[in-house]
């Protein structure tokens, strides 16, 4: 019954990921209209079948925005993501394999950064670094990098200690290919699962900054900075608040899923 559930959450995960790419995708390459257009006598319309989502109080067409908007908050959880876990990695497996006074600077740090809430420190860089997508991806990689650091340094403390590692060694395998043949693989299952959370944390972070105007700027669009655009017309227009909405939703729930199965 367990692996059913697993089975199931996999699956649906997988395909909520995989129509949320594809409508990214598509975002990147092609709108229904310039999500940059505005009209003054399309301010606020609703729903219909020639703006499926409404329109906003410019007149911009929604779902272009939403489709500009879900490239720029994916991509930016992505390249954070990918930022955070690759430093995050090499620290942590170098951190966890040597020990000694190495993993104690680099610890010591580590926590020092982890003992602050991200998005207080997300607040903080953007502030010194500035606001912008670019930056977005900076501060939030580097605040991600303690996470994936500490995780990855546990694996390789208990793995380095197993037997296959012993024979790695005594075969003559240099620390390099120990490190990242051997043992790195084996942390899969945990860094997969860190990967997802992660990237959840990156959308939810990315969505904060922007909703409070210090992420993604205008004209450029974000799931976040759509919501807190949508913010004064909540009643007098919901569909400009429903849709980024569900997008974030989405994204947050197709890796959520992912997890769950792993």
């Amino acid at each position: 019954m367990r692996r059913r559930k697993k089975n199931i959450s996999f699956y649906l995960g997988l395909i909520i990921i995989s129509l949320v790419i594809i409508f990214v995708v598509m975002g990147i390459f092609w709108t229904p209209y310039d999500p940059n257009g505005m009209s003054a006598a399309l301010k606020n319309s609703p729903p219909s079948l020639a703006h499926l989502f409404g329109t906003d109080n410019f007149g911009r067409d929604i779902l272009s925005r939403v489709m500009v908007g879900a490239k720029t908050t994916f991509l930016v959880a992505f390249f954070t993501v990918l930022i955070g876990a690759s430093i995050g990695t090499i620290i942590g497996a170098l951190t966890g394999y040597y020990g000694g006074l190495f993993d104690e600077v680099l610890m010591r740090l580590n926590d020092g950064l982890a003992s602050f809430p991200s998005i207080l420190l997300a607040l903080v860089f953007v502030s010194i670094i500035g606001t912008g997508k670019y930056n977005i991806i900076l501060a939030l990689g580097v605040l991600f990098i303690p996470s994936y650091a500490r995780i990855i340094r546990s694996e390789f403390i208990t793995l380095k200690e197993k037997d296959f590692v012993k024979n790695a060694e005594l075969m003559g395998a240099n620390d390099f290919r120990i490190m990242f043949v051997h043992i790195l693989p084996n942390t899969k299952p945990i860094f997969i699962s860190s990967v997802s959370i992660g990237f959840n944390n990156a959308v939810l972070a990315e969505s904060s900054l922007s909703y409070l105007n210090l992420g993604v700027q205008p004209p450029d669009a974000s799931l976040g900075r759509m919501l807190s655009e949508a913010q004064p017309y909540l009643f007098t227009a919901p569909w400009y608040v429903i849709f980024p909405g569900i997008m974030i939703i989405l994204m947050i729930l197709g890796f959520s899923l992912l997890n769950d199965s792993v």
